[in-house]
């Protein structure tokens, strides 16, 4: 049996988690979730990880994938109760029709969407309905469909339930649920306010020049979905509440899902069941435990030690810049959710630390397509449905622009948050 520790070992635990990773980018969802469970097998089988480890890294992450599923079911039951269709509606009324307030609203939007429902609804949920709405007031969709993407990462950074890496980070920064907010706030809204003047001033053209209005449905609004938005609000209260109380956030989740969907259960509860099964997205739960496993060898061997040794030992503002660059760097090499893993057990020593990995990975894979997965799921949504597919010259190129000024303004405000709360 191998370890981790020598070059043997070393160099078989990158070779897998590279495997991992490019099957990621290049394959099917369904077929990377089979490489990389079968990775995580060969992890333990190879003995570049000890059974006991990898068990007690899964039963770590557990209560964290059990959250993602019940905040699944619950966007689930936001797209099928017209909540998105609705907050269209909503967006085409408050631009009147004007693309740099379009840009605008859905700046606000997509920012309250990641933080309260996570990254994923935001891609899959909401930037869908942006560019439809652009088109129906005759305005370029470019900007707004970059916003969706973009807000997707950097506004990921206010509260616990926004991103999974901020889940896996959470318990590592001593916080409670409001504390991690209250500290997060200003670098949460310092990153939207400079990403966004960046925006307005990169899609300067895009944003003056009007296509014709497409025709639009009858003015009769949508059916304003009353009881899942007020479920919503109360799911947010109560993780406010029950964290404090010591409720994990995973019971909190799993039984607001339950609520919501409750009504369609009612009606017609195969029908229900079958939607939240597939919901559920098993599959890409696996995924994530068994990246978990995965990458323990690379953490706790040769790369983990060189990686330790980049980490500052002190908690001030140069060295939460470096820890934060060190984050975004690591994301667009490994992914955000493979550099969340490695590096919060490197900074629990120091809470500072762990927020500015958080920083770091939600924003820093605004940089590449690689940076994350919801960038590729962005992607493979816009080449679908969009005739103006996105450019790897031009994501690149705004990706430059926005993630060095966005980043370091972010590291700036949460430096002084942590001054003034004495963290």
């Amino acid at each position: 049996m191998l370890s981790s520790d020598g070059v043997v070992g070393t160099v078989l635990a990158v070779a897998v988690l590279a495997l991992v990773v490019v099957t990621t980018v290049t394959v099917r969802r369904g077929v990377a979730t089979v490489i990389a469970v079968a990775s995580a097998v060969a992890v333990v089988a190879l003995g570049l990880t000890d059974v006991p480890v990898a068990a007690d890294e899964i039963r770590f992450i557990a209560p964290t994938i059990a959250f993602l599923a019940a905040m699944l079911v619950v966007a689930d039951v936001c797209a099928r109760t017209g909540v998105f269709t609705w907050v269209g509606w909503v967006v085409e009324g408050w631009s009147h029709g004007s693309p740099n307030r379009l840009l605008r609203i859905v700046f606000v939007v997509a920012a309250v969407t990641t933080a309260v429902l996570s990254i994923d609804t935001t891609i899959v949920l909401l930037t869908p309905v942006a560019v439809i709405t652009a088109r129906r007031l005759g305005a370029r969709i470019t900007p707004v469909s970059y916003a969706g993407n973009h807000l997707a990462n950097t506004a990921s950074t206010l509260f616990p339930v926004s991103n999974l890496t901020n889940l896996l980070a959470f318990s590592a920064t001593g916080l409670s649920f409001l504390g991690f907010a209250g500290v997060m706030a200003a670098p949460w809204i310092a990153a939207i306010v400079v990403e966004y003047l960046i925006f307005r001033w990169f899609f300067a053209d895009d944003l003056t020049v009007r296509s014709p209005r497409r025709n639009r449905d009858p003015a009769t609004p949508p059916h304003t979905p009353r009881w899942v938005l007020t479920c919503l609000a109360l799911l947010f209260v109560a993780f406010v509440v029950s964290e404090p109380l010591g409720v994990p956030l995973a019971a909190t989740a799993a039984v607001g899902a339950a609520v919501m969907l409750a009504p369609m259960a009612f009606r017609d509860p195969t029908v229900t069941a079958r939607h939240t099964a597939r919901a559920l997205n098993v599959g890409f739960l696996a995924f994530v435990a068994a990246l978990g496993v995965i990458i323990l060898p690379v953490r706790e061997g040769a790369i983990g030690d060189a990686v330790s040794h980049l980490i500052p030992t002190g908690s001030g503002f140069l060295a939460m810049v470096a820890v934060a660059v060190l984050a975004a760097i690591s994301a667009n090499v490994v992914n955000n959710l493979p550099a969340t893993l490695l590096l919060v057990p490197l900074t629990a020593h120091q809470p500072a630390l762990v927020l500015a990995v958080v920083l770091g990975v939600n924003i820093g894979p605004n940089l590449a397509y690689f940076g994350s997965l919801a960038n590729l799921l962005w992607r493979d949504i816009m080449r679908r449905d969009s005739p103006a597919a996105p450019r790897s010259r031009d994501y690149l190129r705004l990706g430059a622009l926005t993630v060095p000024p966005t980043l370091l303004v972010a590291v700036v405000a949460l430096w002084i948050s942590v001054r003034l709360g004495g963290l």
